[in-house]
């Protein structure tokens, strides 16, 4: 089973690079869950039309007995993936780190993967800093590789370092290691070659190359990923490229 984690600095496109490699991972066969970890639970709505899920967190606050089984608090997306939000706690009331600890031990108590059986499982996790809930996907076993969306803006590179250190500190106990940097590209001078130099002293590697496009954004106003919306795009045909590569290794 493929098991990646997702990280990158706020706002740099890790959402929109999780559910095109989710839906290109489906289109080519493979059962994938999709799991958002966000207060802001919007992970997945490119796959769902736009729609959302009801999180995980706001289910155990609106109920008063935790879900039968997982069919509560997913839905099924473009290519029939699962998709899964995490949710937060109620905004200025608590920690969202350990929103994504109570969503994580509630699945595990639903034998999520056990029933479903996954080719395939993505996490997209919030947060330019892994610590405390957000680091869970990297060291309680859930994921094999964590997969870093960075452009070559100053911030976001800063926000990948981190990132990286953060990984590299868990290297000694078994848990996911740095699996490759995702291009994901703003158009600034010289970007191609900071984001090679930053791969190359890390230890890493460019994985995808992922060019800045309006076909995105005309898309996800739909509800659509690229791959779904705009399949011939070249931004769909990088992210389908990036789905092969995963499959492959």
């Amino acid at each position: 089973m493929i098991k990646i984690a997702i990280y990158g600095k706020g706002g740099i496109g890790k959402s929109t690079c999780t559910a095109n490699l989710a839906a290109a991972l489906a289109d080519m066969g493979r059962k994938v869950i999709q799991i958002g970890c966000d207060p802001k639970a919007d992970s997945t709505m490119t796959l769902l039309g736009g729609e959302n899920v009801i999180p995980v967190m706001e289910y155990l606050r609106t109920h008063e007995e935790p879900p039968a089984d997982h069919s509560l608090i997913s839905r099924r997306g473009h290519g029939g993936v699962l998709c899964i939000e995490t949710g937060g706690p109620t905004p200025g009331m608590g920690c969202a780190g350990r929103g994504i600890v109570a969503s994580f031990d509630l699945l595990g108590e639903l034998r999520l993967f056990e029933r479903e059986k996954p080719d395939a499982v993505l996490y997209d996790v919030l947060g330019d800093v892994v610590c405390g809930g957000f680091a869970v996907p990297i060291r309680e076993g859930y994921a094999d590789r964590v997969f870093i969306v960075t452009s070559g803006e100053k911030m976001s590179l800063y926000a990948a370092d981190n990132i990286c250190r953060a990984v590299d500190s868990f290297a000694d106990r078994g848990y996911a290691k740095v699996g490759g940097i995702i291009l994901n590209r703003r158009n600034i001078p010289d970007e191609e070659q900071k984001v090679l130099a930053f791969a190359e002293a890390h230890g890493t590697s460019v994985i995808a190359d992922i060019p800045r496009s309006d076909d995105i954004t005309a898309c996800e106003d739909r509800g659509m990923t690229v791959i779904e919306g705009a399949p011939e795009s070249p931004a769909a045909k990088a992210f389908a490229a990036l789905a092969r590569r995963i499959a492959e290794t």
